[in-house]
């Protein structure tokens, strides 16, 4: 008896899994129909594939097929039988509208969808089923509505803010998404990186930047009517940091650090995101933020490197530097590590006084005599010794020892290989091969640097591979290219007059050549290192000029704005070039910086 009760059941489940395998090769069949624009044959399938086995796939297929096959008569019928079977479903009241609306009858489809609405009950899931199926058939509004209705049936335990969220998102009402999210911060500070991430998908794609504008006003009405948990702040940080705007987000740092008795760690984050972006007076005020808050204080030995750090950077990065702004500037690293002490916690000291020493004021020996003080401190790490590796390889570099300065880079590169130290090692030397003519060689390790973690370093690969390849594809022989490299390498050792000799004569040797562009850009380079304001204009604009439609165009014009506006203290020309920047170049990386200067020049308020 036993025997045949197990061999029944192994009999039914065989016959299960026959039949399982029989619809899975229907629906697949259906599908293929249905993609041929073969409506009649697939309308069958699955009408016997849903009397076997109803889901909502089947019926939403089987569906669009009728409506395909221009048969709203069978279709209704269908929906209407739906309807029967589940009277209380009023998703198919949806089916039922889009039926009729897809025949024109305006009307009675108004009257299903406002049944649909109004008859959504206080089950979640049959709302969220109802709104599912007006999504379904792009009837946002309608959507939102039966949302709206979840909001008044659940108050207090779900306010379908993200889901509201997102369907204005859909219909670009930037402003009553915004009100949803702040609806989710309300119930909960957990979802602010999910909302910072949502943000960030939606506004990113605003291209007039009328959405962040929207943010910005929101947040501020929030914060003015004293409704602020800390949350809202925390988004006002964000957002300062998603334009670019670096003072302000230090404002909304230093109120959160006092409001919540932080110890600086955010403040000095926000000094490293600033420094990378090239915004150094705000990372001065971070620096100076923490150093007045006393030597006590955990993090003031860092600001006070930070502080140098910055400061470094803002003068040697500037137009034109004066050598007195150097020398002090070298006093104070100098005093600076007197006070902190010469150990391996002042590391970055030894580094940054020692790349002035070297680059800015002939003293290369000495610079090379600091790093090799650097190594010999007890407790070193290997980090740190090899950025001071890294640094003096440069200084080799600087000094023409070519030699020397591949087998340091080399060192570093072998011993943190898939470190952003041995990226950046690895780099190095793939310029150092360039500025040597071995371009192919420079090449393969730049090929390999496009995938590196470090996102700076792979934005340089690809920058200095394009060179290499836009060049040698059109001039096999490579000469301009050579003389290009050979200026390069000069302007790095500071021989900025016999570059620009090299850079004249690619122009005039290589009349039309891709490379007249990146010369000419060069040329702008060394002006602003010598702090010739007058020809770095006129050097830009000659790009602008010749090479509009060119790889260097909205670098070009984004640096003529800054300088009209830093140097040539004309706003209004500024203005013009920042508007022009927006409007020829939406997909430029200077968009959203060159935004906020316009705004800040135009007199917005911006906190």
């Amino acid at each position: 008896m036993r025997i045949k009760q197990l061999l029944l059941i192994s009999f039914l489940v065989f016959c299960s899994i026959g039949a399982f395998a029989q619809i899975g090769q229907d629906l697949q069949l259906a599908d293929q129909y249905a993609a041929d624009g073969e409506y009649e044959k697939a309308a069958e399938l699955y009408r016997q594939i849903y009397d076997r086995t109803p889901n909502d796939y089947v019926y939403n297929a089987y569906l669009k097929c009728l409506l395909d096959m221009k048969n709203p008569e069978q279709a209704e019928k269908m929906v209407r039988k739906q309807i029967k079977k589940n009277p209380n479903e009023a998703a198919f009241l949806v089916d039922l509208g889009f039926v009729y609306a897809s025949q024109g009858l305006m009307e009675k489809a108004t009257e299903q969808y406002d049944k649909a609405v109004k008859s959504t009950g206080r089950e979640q899931q049959e709302l969220m089923r109802t709104a599912g199926r007006f999504i379904y058939f792009r009837e946002v509004d309608r959507a939102i509505e039966v949302y709206k209705k979840g909001k008044e049936n659940f108050r207090g335990s779900n306010s379908f803010a993200f889901e509201l969220a997102e369907l204005y998102a859909a219909k670009r009402d930037f402003s009553s998404m915004i009100n949803e999210y702040f609806v989710a911060l309300e119930e909960s500070a957990s979802y602010l990186t999910m909302i910072e991430n949502n943000l960030q998908l939606r506004l990113n794609n605003d291209t007039d930047n009328k959405g962040y504008e929207l943010l910005r006003q929101a947040l501020l009405r929030k914060i003015q009517k004293g409704s602020d948990r800390g949350v809202f702040t925390e988004l006002f940080l964000w957002y300062y940091i998603q334009q670019k705007d670096f003072e302000n987000a230090f404002i909304q740092a230093k109120s959160l650090d006092m409001r919540n008795r932080e110890d600086g760690n955010r403040i000095m984050d926000l000094a490293d995101l600033a420094l990378s972006n090239e915004q150094y007076n705000a990372a001065v005020l971070c620096a100076q933020y923490i150093i007045g808050k006393g030597d006590q204080h955990p993090y003031y030995m860092a600001a006070r490197m930070k502080l140098l750090d910055a400061m470094n950077l803002k003068i040697t990065r500037g137009v034109g530097f004066s050598m007195a702004d150097i020398l002090a500037l070298e006093a104070d690293y100098q005093k600076t590590l007197a006070e902190l002490g010469r150990s391996y916690n002042t590391m970055p000291l030894y580094l940054g006084l020692a790349h002035l020493q070297a680059f800015y004021l002939g003293k290369a020996e000495q610079a090379q005599a600091l790093l090799e003080e650097a190594v010999q401190i007890p407790g070193v790490k290997p980090s740190s010794m090899a950025e001071c590796k890294l640094e003096l390889a440069d200084i080799l570099l600087f000094r023409n020892d070519i030699w020397e300065a591949t087998l340091l880079y080399s060192q570093v590169d072998k011993a943190f290989k898939e470190d952003p130290l041995g990226q950046e090692a690895k780099f190095r030397n793939a310029r150092l091969s360039f500025y040597n003519g071995e371009f192919e060689w420079a090449l393969a390790q730049l090929d390999v640097l496009k995938s590196a973690t470090s996102q700076l370093i792979a934005n340089d690969a690809i920058a200095l591979s394009l060179i290499i390849t836009d060049n040698t594809a059109f001039d096999t022989t490579t000469d301009a290219l050579m003389l290009y490299a050979h200026a390069d390498l000069l302007s790095y050792q500071n021989k900025d007059s016999s570059a620009l000799v090299l850079l004249d004569s690619i122009q005039k040797t290589f009349p039309g050549h891709p490379l007249d562009d990146d010369a000419l850009y060069k040329k702008y380079v060394i002006y602003k290192k010598q702090g010739k304001v007058d020809l770095c204009a006129s050097t830009l604009q000659k790009v602008l000029i010749d090479y509009a439609t060119g790889v260097l165009a909205d670098d070009a014009l984004y640096h003529l704005a800054l300088l009209q506006e830093t140097a040539l203290n004309d706003p209004a020309k500024a203005m013009e070039l920042y508007q022009k920047l927006l409007t020829n170049y939406p997909a430029s990386s200077f968009v959203v910086d060159a935004r906020r200067r316009y705004r800040a020049l135009r007199g917005d308020q911006l906190n």
